[in-house]
């Protein structure tokens, strides 16, 4: 493939009707994905990817190439910041940050990454859309996104202790799931 990332946001750029299409044959599920780390319900991730799509066709012309994956992690950053809107305005940003574990005790927590080596992608993405949203937010914003408590304070509006303990109390919860996954699957043998 010639550089179709630069081609396809011209071709957007331009109107083509055509390279929409491309753009989210290429990229939709993708975006859909990313969408369902932060969002549970498969109904408001559908409202969220319409109107991140319509952001990404109407803001387009902001789009600069900067070499493969550039139109990929443009299009990701708008899907994101999308996702959190839509959970701020869902809800009040201060009671998602609520404290629903009181039952996990800071102690309880290892902060080496859980071994999911042979637990399928499918079941890891589903209990992490399981995670209460603050936690859900927090834990995609660090793990995945990479972004410093400090970077997810300032984008949430919350204090980076905050930041830290959700993301502590999001390890301690999918470490949980992730045993008693096991475990069941174990028993089914």
């Amino acid at each position: 493939m010639k550089d179709s990332e630069k081609s396809m946001a011209e071709g957007i750029r331009k109107g083509d009707n055509h390279a929409m299409r491309d753009f989210y044959t290429s990229y939709g599920g993708l975006l859909t994905a990313v969408c369902s780390r932060y969002i549970a319900d498969d109904d408001d991730v559908k409202d969220v990817i319409q109107e991140s799509l319509l952001s990404i066709i109407s803001n387009i012309n902001t789009f600069e190439y900067h070499g493969k994956g550039s139109l990929r992690a443009w299009a990701t950053r708008i899907v994101v910041n999308h996702a959190l809107g839509f959970l701020r305005k869902k809800k009040l940003t201060s009671s998602l940050f609520v404290d629903n574990s009181k039952d996990i005790a800071d102690d309880d927590v290892d902060d080496s990454p859980p071994d999911i080596g042979n637990i399928p992608a499918g079941v890891v993405t589903e209990m992490i859309r399981q995670l209460p949203d603050g936690y859900r937010m927090v834990f995609n914003l660090y793990v995945v996104e990479g972004k410093s408590h400090k970077e997810i304070s300032r984008l949430l509006g919350i204090k980076e202790d905050s930041s830290a303990s959700q993301l502590h109390r999001a390890k301690a919860i999918l470490a949980k799931k992730i045993t008693e996954y096991r475990t069941k699957s174990r028993q089914e043998i």
